[in-house]
């Protein structure tokens, strides 16, 4: 037990240590300049905001929503009404794939025009 426990703080050490020391070896300009909503970090700062971000940004966090909302529907499927759990699944999925269609209709998935 004392042989684990002194092999994965010396493990965890020596990783902390090689994570601060690996990004000093070759700065990149680049890397190092902030990057942020897209705009150019050395241009104007009274840039008008894109739209189109934003709506690409919002509808990407409501499908990943989607997957945090079926995540337990395995575990629920193991309950004594299975259907249930199903019907409310399947609602879901029928809601935002109407979504998704109805947004893909209205030309909200086109990054460019």
């Amino acid at each position: 037990m004392l042989m684990f426990f002194s092999m994965t703080t010396l493990l965890s050490i020596i990783l902390a240590i090689i994570c601060f020391w690996l990004p000093l070896i070759t700065p990149d300009t680049e890397k190092l300049s902030p990057y942020e909503c897209g705009f150019d970090p050395h241009g104007s700062a009274r840039l008008p905001y894109s739209m189109r971000f934003f709506l690409v940004a919002i509808l990407f966090l409501l499908f990943d929503l989607e997957i945090a909302l079926l995540l337990p529907t395995p575990w629920a499927l193991q309950l004594p009404s299975p259907t249930t759990a199903f019907i409310w699944a399947s609602i879901l999925i029928i809601l935002l794939t109407l979504g998704l269609i109805y947004e893909w209709l209205q030309g909200g998935l086109e990054w460019a025009e």
